[in-house]
């Protein structure tokens, strides 16, 4: 017998021995050896990437691991490999992890740029994308779509990653389900920090998109939990959820302009959530309801703002018998122990409700279909000032019931729907910056509906068996959950902080060359410019932020002498100029301010202020396909010029436009001959809460002379229109403005003489964009 365990023992030690002996780990320093890395590789596996740039480089991660030993191409030093113009990374097979790679510096040749599948041959299952970071790896033109990272197979995963900068069409993250092998996926999005996606200025900007309509009805089953969502303004959905059986836990959305939205499928879990607003944006949302059996349950809405699509819980209207493109009707959805704390109106129902626009919309359009068997029980609200509409019925709530919910309404009477609403006394104290709990136990019982028992702890872990309570919170000794903690996000190498810095002061005399000064300059920097006259004989290249201001306005002069239809101001990617006290001529046929004709791959923005510009063909000139989120001009004179601020060639009608807020403020516009301001979205697209024009204080003499189309100020599919306490004075069109009712267009205290009139239109025809 003994000699029996000596032989087991040594066969043991020898395939153990074996075993550890065929893993290997392989230094690679380029393309070339990772490929032949790769393609022997082996289970347990670890291929080690050398530190610094890898350019133009296609990774197609080809190879088995097993479960135990999966394949690993990793970093040399985490964060110190770059990958940097054409490149991607594409897995293909099982059990492969990719570890520590950042990407920047570049755009991917196809359709995403970490893929988890080769070809529809070649599909990755069970392997993760992790540590690692992709920033502004955008392609050249705005429109053309990619994806950053992809799902396909199953059970793949994206964790602790940092992802930001998105600004071309397309969701930074989605899920493909067409096919069997893509269905009950169990895919899992973890520990992320998603950072700042800048507004794309239309749709399909989304952070994550779970499937399309198309397989809406198909079972993912994927997860997404314990995120950091700061700042993703990329459109109204920041995850549009298009699929069945998908969770949301644990995660944050930090001032993002947009909600978590369960587009089309059902059965969706949105369970202790944290959406945080600054009090002020209406733009930053909440969730917004769609499609059957979602639970919305121990989630925390702290200042949030909304309106409507964006606001903290929006309960949508659906299209009877609705195509799988549209909207469903809302049913059996239960919203239950979620606390709302100085959220304006935050229940909101029948939102998208379109019935006044029947006579432009053909009826498989028109969302009539109101919410049934919904639930809205044991929640809390605290308003610091009392809020009458705490409820918003855009249609009729009649399909809603409300049980046991509490609210501090500061005495403000408010509708409690057959007493489901109850005013109640409570203070609240600080748990940290941003959340804000009761300081007691509320005596109101909880209500038992069907499966609340499945509801089994708080917002904070704690359990609801041994004691439930209202709300979001069991434990009112609750610890600081450090949700804004960016360290429990993303790589452990990583952090998006900048350390600040004081802006130099450049100053340029009419000898230097100003370009020079530009180039010299970093990020913040102020150039003064020495009074005189100073002779621009080529565009000025702006690629940073930077300020240009004059000491003395009224005896500084850019005179500009370049050829025709080339900009004194080129606005380059990343160029954000403000300009200040500065007079600006030219000789007719240029431009002020233009930007770039393509290539423009990510965002540009303009300040203008307490300026005179005269004598060009065009003050302001944006090409297709490019995109400021700011563009402001305030204090300043536009005069002899053939055309002013021109936006308006996003005509693909695809609800894209070229800024999302465009500002004239104390400005007068005087013999401009057309495209005086002209503001342009097409396409019908509800879902685009875009753009704005804020146009006050300013005048506007002998101006549209040449216009065609009779119109001076044209803001066609602009959806927020503010036209206000301006002068209109001898201006040869028929219209100053046409509005558009049903949107938010408004105008008032304007003084029109010789100038047409402002028409309101209350529905305006738009091209169908599905």
């Amino acid at each position: 017998m003994k000699r029996f365990f000596l032989v087991v023992l040594f066969g043991v030690l020898s395939f153990s021995c074996k075993n550890e002996a065929s893993i290997s780990e392989v230094f690679v320093k380029d393309i070339a050896g990772l490929e032949t890395s790769i393609e022997n590789a082996k289970p347990g596996d670890v291929i080690v990437m050398a530190n610094g740039v890898w350019k133009d480089v296609q990774i197609k991660f080809i190879a088995e691991g097993e479960e135990a030993s999966p394949i690993t191409i990793k970093a040399e030093t985490p964060g110190k490999v770059f990958i940097e113009g054409v490149s991607y990374l594409k897995f293909g097979g099982d059990y492969l992890v990719v570890d520590g790679l950042h990407f920047r510096n570049g755009y991917s040749p196809s359709s995403v740029v970490v893929g988890f599948r080769i070809d529809q041959e070649n599909i990755a299952n069970h392997c993760t994308f992790t540590n690692s970071v992709i920033e502004d790896f955008n392609k050249m033109n705005r429109d053309d779509s990619d994806r950053w990272v992809q799902f396909y197979g199953r059970h793949n995963t994206l964790s602790n990653c940092y992802v930001a900068g998105k600004t071309n069409r397309g969701p930074t993250i989605r899920v493909d389900l067409a096919g069997n092998e893509q269905i009950n996926n169990y895919h899992q999005i973890v520990n992320n920090h998603f950072g700042p996606r800048p507004p794309k200025g239309g749709p399909s900007g989304e952070t994550i998109q779970l499937g399309n309509s198309f397989t809406s009805m198909a079972p993912s089953h994927t997860l997404i939990a314990n995120n950091l969502f700061d700042e993703c303004n990329g459109e109204v959905e920041v995850i549009s959820s298009k699929t069945n059986f998908n969770e949301f836990r644990n995660n944050v959305f930090y001032k993002s302009e947009g909600s978590l939205v369960t587009r089309h499928g059902n059965y969706c879990t949105i369970d202790g959530n944290y959406f945080i607003g600054d009090g002020v944006n209406k733009n930053i949302g909440g969730i917004r309801i769609i499609n059957t059996g979602h639970w919305v349950t121990n989630n925390y809405f702290y200042n949030l703002k909304g309106e409507s699509f964006r606001s903290p819980l929006a309960v949508m209207n659906g299209i009877p018998k609705s195509p799988l493109n549209r909207y469903n009707q809302v049913t059996d959805v239960v919203v239950a122990h979620n606390n709302y704390i100085n959220c304006n109106s935050p229940w909101q129902f029948g939102v998208g409700q379109n019935l006044n626009q029947k006579e432009v919309l053909p009826p498989s359009e028109i969302r009539s279909a109101r919410p049934v068997r919904t639930i809205v029980a044991n929640n809390v609200i605290y308003n610091s000032e009392g809020d009458a509409n705490i409820v918003v019925e855009h249609d009729k709530a009649d399909g809603v019931k409300f049980k046991n919910n509490v609210v501090n309404n500061q005495g403000v009477k408010f509708n409690d729907y057959d007493a489901g609403i109850t005013e109640v006394s409570f203070d609240l104290k600080e748990v940290s910056k941003n959340i804000l709990i009761a300081t007691s136990e509320f005596e109101v019982e909880p209500f038992e509906g069907f499966e609340f028992d499945k509801i089994s702890k708080d917002i904070f872990g704690y359990s609801r068996t041994q004691k439930n309570n209202i709300g979001a919170v069991v434990n009112i000794n609750a610890e600081d959950p450090l949700i804004l903690d960016k360290s429990k996000y993303g790589p452990n190498w990583y952090s998006d902080e900048v350390d600040a810095t004081e802006p130099k002061t450049i100053e340029v005399s009419i000898s230097d060359d100003l370009q020079s000064k530009i180039d010299e300059a970093s990020n913040g920097d102020i150039i003064v410019l020495e009074n005189g006259k100073h002779l621009i004989e080529e565009s000025i290249i702006i690629q940073k932020n930077i300020t240009i201001k004059s000491l003395d306005k009224t005896k500084m002069v850019l005179y500009y002498s370049g050829e025709t239809n080339t900009p004194l101001f080129q606005l380059q990617p990343k160029g954000f100029l403000n300009i200040e006290g500065v007079t600006l001529k030219g000789s007719g046929t240029q431009q002020a301010f233009a930007s770039l004709k393509e290539n423009m791959y990510t965002h540009f923005g303009l300040t203008v202020s307490n300026c005179e510009i005269s004598n060009f063909d065009f003050a302001l000139k944006v090409y297709k396909q490019t995109f400021a989120e700011k563009i402001i001009f305030e204090k300043t004179s536009i005069s002899n010029c053939t055309n002013g601020l021109e936006l308006s060639e996003e005509t693909n009608d695809r609800g894209d436009y070229n800024t999302e807020y465009l500002t004239i403020q104390n400005c007068q516009f005087s013999n401009v001959k057309k495209n005086v301001v002209d503001y342009y979205r097409g396409g019908y697209d509800e879902s685009t809460i875009g753009g704005n024009l804020l146009l006050t204080n300013s005048s506007f003499s002998n101006c549209g002379a040449e216009e065609e189309n009779g119109i001076l100020i044209n803001t066609r599919g602009i959806v927020n229109v503010n036209i206000s306490n301006n002068s209109f004075l001898n201006n040869r069109v028929k219209l100053v403005a046409l509005l558009w009712g049903a949107k938010n267009n408004a105008h008032s205290n304007n003084t029109i003489s010789n100038s047409g009139k402002i028409l309101v239109e209350e529905n305006i025809k738009l091209k169908l964009m599905y």
